[in-house]
Formats: C-alpha cells, sequence, structure tokens
C-alpha cells in the first residue's frame, strides 16, 4: 500500500484531474438524454476520462513517444475493450463467474513469457505456485459458481478471462522493461536517476494514454453496433409524472444524473486504479481483486455454507500465491500449499456428493428455463414436481419477474433485423432453411407499416413443422374432405391467381374479417384452398407416435434437402392439376371428423403427448402436475407462462378446466389436416392464426369513455358467464371460470408475502409466507358472474344459487378499475386486447394459446396467473397495496397499453397472417 501511494502522489496532478472530472460531467450529461441505458457508452466514457487525464500530463511532460510503444498500447486497448464488450453481451451478472479464472490466466501468460527469458530474471509472476493457482481457482469457482449457466456464457466467459489476462500481462511487460531500460540508463551517467524516473513516469502515461484511448474508442464503436440508440416503444414518466407530480418529475431526472455521474466516475476510478496497480504490484496481485470481489458478491446476493467455506479457502490460497515467504518461511509455506491443496480436494469431493444426492432428488422440469439466465433467486423445488424455490427473500417475487421479463425484453426489442438483409439472416439462422417466395414482399408489407418485430415468428415455424412430412398433394386431399362434409362447421377459402375467388361457410362477419385480413397481399400467393374453423374449441390432434415420426422426418429430410438449394426462386411452382377452379366446392358425403360435443374429451386431448409425460400417466389417481416447470415460489407465481399452457405437464388440467369436462362444441380430427384455428391447446396441431373477432374490433375499446389511473379503484374487476364448458351432473365444479370465481371469493386462509422488517428505517425487506383470512383483502376483489349458461337446467339453477350472480355490466365498465381480470372462455377470451389498450392493468388467466405468443409478453404487458390460483390474492395486493407495487401497477399499465397501440393493432394482425401463408 505505500508504494501505492507513492506512486500516486507521483502521478497526481490537479490539472489533468480537473480535465477529466469536466469530461465525465458532460458525458454524463450526455447519456441521460439517451432513452436507454448503455453500459458499453458508460464504460467508453470511463475510459474516456482516464485518456483525458494522461493526456494532459503526456502534455505536460513534454517527451516524444515511440511509435512502437504505442502501436503496442493501442492494441493492449482494443483487447480489453473486447473483453468488455463480452461481458456486455452476456450482461454483466452472468459473467461473475469468470472473473475467478483471471490469476490462472494471468499465470499461463506470464510463465509463458518468462520461459522465453532464459537469460532474464523471470518475474515474481511466473514464479507462483502452479499447484497453488489451480487450488486458488478450483476453490472460487466453487465459491462463485452460478446456479445455472449455458454453453454460450461458459465460451464468453473464458474468452474474457483469456483477453484481460493478455492486457494485463502485456501491460506488466512494458513497464518492467522500461523500467529496467531507465534503471541501466541511469547507472551509466548520461542522467540522472531522478531525471530517468521522471522519463519513466511521462512514458508510462503515455502509454496509458493511449491504452485507454483505443479502448475508449472500441467500446464506443462497440455501443453503437450493439445498443439501441433509439427508443424501444415503453417509456413511463407521462403516467407516472401525471401521477406523482412535477417535482417528482424534476427530482427523478436530477437523481438521473446524478446515478449516471456517479456511475461514470465509479468506472473511472477504478480503471486508474486497475491501471496504477498493475504498474505498482503486478498483473497477478491485480488480477486477485476480481477474484475476490466475485466471490463477496456471490456471498452476499446468494450465501450459503459451501460458498462462504470456499471462499475463506480462497482467501487462504491467495497469500500462498504471493509467496510472503518472510511471514512463514519457505518450509513453512510449502507445507501450508499442501495442506491447503489437500483441504480443498477433499471440500470438492464432499461437494460433488452433495450435489449428485441433489440431482437425483430433484425432477428436472421439462422446459428446463429459470426465469433468468441469471437464476441466483431461484433453487431447485423442495421435493420432486414442487414449485422452484424462491431465495431471494429482500425482493419481493412479482418485482424480481418484472424486473427479469422487462430486461429480457427490452433486449428482444432492440436484437430485430433491421433490413431484408439481416431478416433473411436471421430466418436461416432460426429455421436452417431460406425463406419462403416473396419474403422480400413481406418485408416491405411490415416494414411499411411499422410492424415493431420483424423475426418473431417461431409460433409459425412450430405449427407448420410436421406437414414438411407430408407430400403437397397429401395436404390438398385432405383439405378438400374437411371442406366436402358441410357438418365439419368449417370456412372454405380459395385463392386462385393472387384473388379470393370464392368463400363460404361460417357467419358473414367471419368471412368478411377473414378476406379483408388478406385483400391487401392476397396478390402474393400461391393458390390454394384454405379450411377456417368457425368453433371456439380447436380439432385436431395426432397421436405422439404419428406426430414424432412426422416431426423427425420434417428436421432430418425434408427441411434439410430443401436447405440444399443454393439459389431458391423466389416464386412458386405453378398450378398442380388437382386444383380446380376453385369456384365451388367439391362435395363429400364421409369425414374423418368426430363429434364429442358435451362429453369429456381429455382422453383424446392428451393422444399427443409423450407417453412418458405425467399427462399420459396410467394412474390418473396419483398423477401430479410438473409444478417445477412453470412455477416459484410457495404461492407458485408463474415464471414460464409457456410451461404453465402445456397440457401434458398438468394432468389436474383434466378436472379443472372446462374444455377438457365437457366442451360446448367438439368435432377433432386424429390425422394431420391444416386447419387454421384462432386458439388451442398445447397438445392440438391446428394451425394458429390472428382471430378476425379480433380484426372486426367485435370487443371494442372506446378511450373516451375510460379514465385516469389515479380516477380508478384499485380492485381486480371480471364480469362473465359461466361459459367454458357445458355443464351436466354438477360438472361446473370441474370448470376453470367457475373454480376461479369461487376461489377468489371463498371465506378460507389465504397465503399472502408479509415484510417482516416493515416500519425498520434503513431496514433491508425480508418477505416471508403469512397465513391471512381471505376475507381481509375482499376490497380488492370484484369478481363475479353476470350470467349462468351452457348448463342443464339443474346445473343452471345450482350454480344461480351457489354464486353472487350480479346484473350484466357494459364493456366499457371495466375502466373504471385498475385491475381487470381477463380468463379463459370455451375458448381464448376476446376481451384480452381491449384491455390491453386500456389505461388499466391485465390480469390474465389462460390455458388456451394464441398466435401472439411471442408478441405479447407475461410480467411485461400483463400478469399471468395460474389455474390453481394460490397466487392470485398476493398478486393482486402486492399491486393495489404495496408502494413499490402501485408503482409497478401504473407502469405496466401503461407499458401494455403503448406495446398494444403499436404491435395489435389491424396492420400487425395482417403482417403475421401474411407471413403464416406465405409459409
Amino acid at each position: 500500500m505505500p508504494s501505492l501511494l507513492s506512486r500516486y502522489q507521483q502521478d497526481v496532478s490537479p490539472r489533468a484531474i480537473s480535465v477529466a472530472l469536466a469530461v465525465l460531467a458532460l458525458a454524463a450529461f450526455l447519456i441521460n438524454l439517451a432513452p436507454t441505458k448503455h453500459p458499453l457508452l458508460i464504460n467508453a466514457t470511463a475510459w474516456l476520462a482516464v485518456w483525458a487525464y494522461y493526456a494532459v500530463r503526456v502534455n505536460s511532460g513534454g517527451i516524444r513517444d515511440h511509435t512502437s510503444d504505442r502501436k503496442t498500447a493501442w492494441e493492449l486497448g482494443a483487447l480489453l475493450a473486447l473483453a468488455q464488450v463480452c461481458e456486455e453481451i452476456v450482461g454483466g451478472i452472468g459473467l461473475w463467474w469468470a472473473k475467478v479464472l483471471l490469476p490462472a490466466a494471468v499465470y499461463v501468460f506470464a510463465r509463458g513469457k518468462a520461459s522465453g527469458r532464459s537469460d532474464e530474471k523471470i518475474s515474481s509472476n511466473a514464479q507462483s505456485s502452479a499447484t497453488s493457482i489451480v487450488t486458488l481457482t478450483v476453490c472460487a469457482l466453487a465459491a462463485a459458481w452460478p446456479t445455472r449457466t449455458s454453453p454460450t456464457t461458459v465460451a464468453l466467459g473464458s474468452c474474457w478471462a483469456v483477453i484481460t489476462a493478455i492486457a494485463y500481462t502485456s501491460v506488466e511487460g512494458i513497464q518492467e522493461a522500461r523500467s529496467s531500460s531507465d534503471g541501466s540508463l541511469g547507472d551509466s551517467g548520461p542522467r540522472s536517476k531522478s531525471s530517468a524516473r521522471k522519463d519513466s513516469a511521462t512514458a508510462t502515461a503515455s502509454l496509458m494514454r493511449d491504452f485507454s484511448l483505443a479502448a475508449a474508442l472500441i467500446l464506443g464503436v462497440a455501443s453503437i453496433a450493439l445498443e439501441s440508440w433509439k427508443s424501444p416503444g415503453i417509456t413511463y414518466q407521462s403516467l407516472l409524472g401525471a401521477q406523482m407530480g412535477r417535482d417528482w418529475v424534476l427530482k427523478q431526472s436530477a437523481l438521473q444524473y446524478v446515478y449516471i455521474l456517479g456511475t461514470v466516475f465509479v468506472w473511472y476510478v477504478g480503471y486508474s486504479v486497475q491501471l496504477l496497480l498493475i504498474q505498482t504490484y503486478g498483473a497477478t496481485t491485480t488480477a486477485l481483486l476480481p477474484l475476490f470481489a466475485t466471490i463477496s458478491a456471490y456471498l452476499y446476493t446468494s450465501p450459503s455454507i459451501a460458498r462462504v467455506w470456499f471462499g475463506i479457502l480462497s482467501i487462504c490460497v491467495a497469500f500462498a500465491v504471493l509467496e510472503e515467504t518472510d511471514m512463514l518461511g519457505s518450509r513453512r509455506l510449502a507445507k501450508a500449499r499442501r495442506l491447503l491443496t489437500v483441504l480443498a480436494a477433499l471440500s470438492l469431493v464432499v461437494l460433488a456428493v452433495l450435489q449428485l444426492q441433489r440431482s437425483i432428488t430433484s425432477a428436472p422440469s421439462d422446459d428446463g428455463s429459470p426465469p433468468s439466465a441469471n437464476s441466483d433467486f431461484v433453487g431447485p423445488p423442495p421435493s420432486p414436481l414442487h414449485p422452484l424455490e424462491y431465495t431471494n427473500s429482500r425482493v419481493h417475487p412479482v418485482d424480481q419477474l418484472v424486473r427479469t421479463a422487462e430486461a429480457a425484453w427490452l433486449k428482444e426489442l432492440q436484437s430485430q433485423s433491421v433490413n431484408l438483409g439481416t431478416a433473411a439472416t436471421e430466418y436461416r439462422r432460426r429455421y436452417k432453411i431460406s425463406p419462403p417466395p416473396h419474403f422480400d414482399k413481406w418485408y416491405d408489407f411490415a416494414k411499411s407499416r411499422n410492424v415493431q418485430l420483424t423475426d418473431e415468428y417461431d409460433t409459425i415455424y412450430h405449427s407448420l413443422l410436421p406437414f414438411w412430412a407430408l407430400p403437397p398433394a397429401t395436404i390438398r386431399s385432405r383439405v378438400r374432405e374437411a371442406l366436402g362434409f358441410s357438418g365439419n362447421n368449417l370456412i372454405g377459402l380459395h385463392i386462385r391467381d393472387g384473388k379470393v375467388v370464392h368463400i363460404e361457410g361460417g357467419q358473414e362477419w367471419q368471412q368478411q374479417a377473414t378476406v379483408g385480413m388478406m385483400e391487401k397481399f392476397v396478390q402474393y400467393l400461391p393458390d390454394m384452398d384454405l379450411a377456417f374453423n368457425i368453433h371456439d374449441e380447436p380439432r385436431v390432434v395426432v397421436p405422439h407416435d404419428e406426430l414424432s415420426r412426422m416431426v423427425r422426418t420434417a428436421s432430418e429430410v425434408s427441411l434439410p434437402t430443401a436447405a440444399l438449394s443454393a439459389k431458391p426462386n423466389n416464386g412458386f411452382s405453378p398450378r398442380p392439376n388437382d386444383l380446380r377452379n376453385g369456384l365451388r366446392i367439391a362435395e363429400f358425403k364421409t369425414t374423418h371428423f368426430n363429434v364429442f360435443a358435451h362429453q369429456p374429451v381429455w382422453i383424446p386431448s392428451r393422444l399427443s403427448c409423450s407417453p412418458d409425460s405425467p399427462a399420459r400417466t396410467m394412474d390418473e389417481t396419483t398423477a401430479a402436475d410438473n409444478l417445477t416447470s412453470y412455477a416459484l415460489g410457495d404461492l407458485g407465481f408463474i415464471y414460464n407462462q409457456t410451461a404453465f399452457s402445456d397440457i401434458c405437464s398438468s394432468p389436474s388440467f383434466a378436472t379443472s378446466h372446462g374444455f377438457f369436462d365437457r366442451p360446448n362444441a367438439f368435432n377433432v380430427i386424429h390425422e394431420l389436416v391444416p386447419i387454421f384455428s384462432q386458439s388451442k391447446m398445447s397438445s392440438f396441431q391446428d394451425i394458429l392464426y390472428p382471430s378476425p373477432w379480433y380484426w372486426f374490433e367485435k370487443v371494442a375499446y372506446d378511450e373516451k369513455r375510460d379514465k385516469e389511473w389515479k380516477l380508478k379503484e384499485s380492485r381486480l374487476w371480471w364480469r362473465g358467464s359461466t361459459t367454458g364448458g357445458f355443464s351436466r351432473d354438477g360438472g361446473w365444479r370441474r370448470q376453470h371460470r367457475q373454480q376461479f370465481v369461487r376461489k377468489v371469493s371463498a371465506r378460507d386462509q389465504a397465503k399472502v408475502l408479509t415484510n417482516t422488517r416493515q416500519g425498520e428505517a434503513d431496514a433491508v425487506p425480508d418477505w416471508q409466507v403469512k397465513e391471512v383470512p381471505r376475507q381481509d383483502f375482499k376490497d380488492v376483489m370484484d369478481v363475479h358472474f353476470s350470467h349462468v349458461g351452457q348448463c342443464d337446467p339443474g346445473d343452471c339453477d345450482a350454480q344461480r344459487e351457489f354464486f353472487d350472480v350480479v346484473p350484466p355490466a357494459d364493456q366499457q365498465d371495466a375502466w373504471s378499475f385498475k385491475y381487470l381480470l381477463d380468463i379463459d372462455g370455451n375458448a381464448f377470451s376476446g376481451r384480452f386486447y381491449a384491455f390491453l389498450k386500456s389505461r388499466s392493468l391485465t390480469f390474465k388467466m389462460a390455458v388456451f394459446r394464441e398466435w401472439h405468443e411471442e408478441w405479447v409478453k407475461p410480467w411485461v404487458h400483463y400478469i399471468p396467473l395460474s389455474l390453481r390460483g394460490d397466487e392470485v390474492l398476493e398478486v393482486v395486493r402486492y399491486f393495489a397495496v404495496e408502494t413499490e407495487g402501485k408503482q409497478q401497477g401504473v407502469r405496466m399499465a401503461e407499458a401494455g397499453r403503448e406495446w398494444a397501440g403499436k404491435a395489435l393493432r389491424k396492420e400487425d394482425f395482417e403482417a403475421w397472417f401474411f407471413r403464416l401463408l406465405l409459409e
């Protein structure tokens, strides 16, 4: 430490510091104007301030630069900048673990340089014991390894460690060479030692100047290339400002400026100290600081006995690496190293045994994805198939899920293709084939209508994948048969020569909407016959063995064959002979569809599930849902909406969702037929498309009748009917709407989360589960049936007696409430988009899937709810009662409203439909 302070006193320059601080202040002001956070830009600014400091010192020194040293400095600065780009690509926290690799990487490169200098004195960095370095690295990895990671993160982390180590050791090597050169000059007499020391300091400043400028420039270029320079569309200040007042807005602006200035200043100090440490103590000692910082961070954010033990071992081994022989003596030091190595090995064996035991007793989830890549707030389930354990009691689970989802969503928005070339490249990367004919027409269509997402169409790919295994003639013949039998309840639509030449079946509004959605691009479509489902319920379920065979054939044969064409034609093949003029639909006397209306349909619905899935368990009485795949914490907050809606993982849906109990209509077929449906269960093979119900605006949003957030009532509101299934012989007790209304209105005990340190000044929150009477929070719930239907007379009477049925409400009455509930009916709920367009926050319980799976995100645009409903009261209570929840609520309501105005327009439905029909 004394040597570091003396070097600082030699290097300090008030004028240089003033210039650096001025650069920081100006840069912080400019960054504050940017619409999103820019970590690369902030790092570039910090390096620019370091450059400004050293540039002033060099100019005052008046020494001429060495060209070779300048070139080397630029190369090293670029390397360190590249390492920081790797870190930011992963997301910073995701690369914490890689910092513990830095001492080992520095040792390897220092050893390599030392071995090439047989005539010179080997530096202390190269003399460190290899065994101690390995022991240190292994112990530190055990203390700082994240709960989950990915191959990409491991690769980028390893690159970061290698690149940073090269930069560290090279800077140290240049510094050592200059010190020895200046020392020899001082001994030979041409210059005094003080003069040589002064020139050495100025030359070092020149090296640091060029080094930091290179890092600043490379990071600046990376910021322009990788970070968004336009607003992503989610801005909240307008609504929050209206709520909180002008003084709050001014304070927030000032606080944001101070935050950015402080962030840049911290990085500036960190980089300056980093360079100073390398010059004073060498690369190995400097590399230990990130290692200990990483261990400390993990001990703070995710403490455990194992992390503490291996952290202590790492500290002890680090002293051995530094080789302070004056303190222990060489023999004692050697013994200490051996003892530490043995302790580390035994500890690793114990850790491996415990980890193996945990992996055996914990059931893996189907999806396997934690709420985020950084899953330090998630632990394994306490027992197989139970929800993942939430381990961060300092942050409310809802707050954590919202922040994680918003961060992932912003990255997705910023990664969208910006031109036709990048869109085509992204298409090939995702689907391993070239885009379909007229993809350029589709892209121009989408961009001219300001469609926000140009890459997120995976739903289309997965819907159409099995059809690649069938010959086109087979697909056409199945459509003809389906349309030719009048009792199949389908809309038949024929396209010939770029026009709709015939349409029949279904209601007039649905025909008009279907034709209207394609009239602006139909000229680019090939001749084809299309079959649209007029029922709410889906129609196609292919048995698992046949479906898996088709998917395998498509993935391993058909798609690779299609990808072999180096220059595919940008046009469709001529009309096949079996496709007539399309002016009429040929009649068929038989059909392959079976009618199961008002009957239990769980058995046929689960046919496409894997025989190993929970839904196909032979003993249905003991089958358990795989809650691990989608639920978090004791209350079961949904962290994975896709996994929640996967019926193959949830056998309880057979007795808790009305569709499986007794659907109101159900015409099903067990062979692959391209039927277009507006929504479906996960096990069905219908092709999803944007609902004509939305395009025709059957449920409209009247903005004039909406209210400002502060004027709305702070309650969860829903009015609806007992649709969702047909009730017979008391079956309504097994249907989802009735179960939900009964649950939220019950007079039982409910679980909520309470902050046990509420009221303590400056105390860190501690959220713990607590049981309370549900009726204590009845004022935040306003969920009632307003109509009883789809039931036998006796069941209808029983429901009217059991439920508090209220008078029907106008749709526009919903805008008087802050929190709106949207829940599955016979299929999807047609009110969802109107709710999103309002100034209220939408809560959604949906098992049916729609076309917008990649376009509308849970915890960003709406709040997902489970069918079990254990978390419903706490989610509503959090937004309605907690201060942070109230702020989150108004912000998310505005986010959903703004996104619906940009991505749920008629133009967006048409662009998605265009892409689907081209495929």
